[in-house]
């Protein structure tokens, strides 16, 4: 049987969100300089690209992405890695950021890294929120709550210009 996939957000609105998401970010850290924007691999990363490009046009802070690499399929057998040094994250604010937060299992094991590196304060956004929680992990930034079944399939394509958008199997 296929899956018929529909379009739940354009790339128009897709953008949209996480304009709106970078100036929610902004006017809770507006006292910060510079804030870090860590994107779980994949579509996480390129959210995290997106939204500190977004939060450098609208805003003073200098956004650096980070990327949190870790795999999704087994999250507690696999590292979390960042592609920079530790010390870059000391003593800054960090938005841990990811496509769609499902059961919350993937969010959880990335943010175990930061505990123990001494930093400001800890936020999380997501462009999707589906409400399906296993872990105690709430985003502090959601794009779109979406209530779905759990056969339900949510796909965000960000890196992508020609498909962007959020898409329901």
């Amino acid at each position: 049987m296929e899956l018929i996939e529909s379009q739940i957000l354009s790339q128009t609105q897709v953008l949209q969100k996480i304009r709106r998401i970078a100036f929610e970010i902004y006017e809770n850290n507006f006292e910060e300089s510079d804030i870090v924007i860590a994107g779980i691999r994949g579509q996480g990363h390129a959210f995290a690209k997106l939204l500190a490009s977004t939060l450098r046009e609208i805003s003073p802070l200098e956004a650096s992405a980070v990327l949190i690499d870790v795999d999704k399929n087994i999250t507690y057998e696999s590292p979390v890695e960042f592609d920079c040094d530790e010390r870059f994250l000391e003593r800054k604010t960090i938005i841990v950021v990811d496509d769609v937060l499902n059961s919350g299992r993937t969010l959880a094991y990335s943010l175990s890294p930061f505990l123990s590196i001494p930093v400001k304060r800890i936020q999380v956004a997501v462009i999707v929120d589906r409400n399906y929680r296993r872990f105690p992990i709430m985003a502090d930034y959601v794009g779109y709550e979406l209530s779905t079944t759990l056969s339900e399939y949510v796909s965000v394509v960000l890196d992508d210009e020609s498909r962007m958008g959020v898409y329901l199997k």
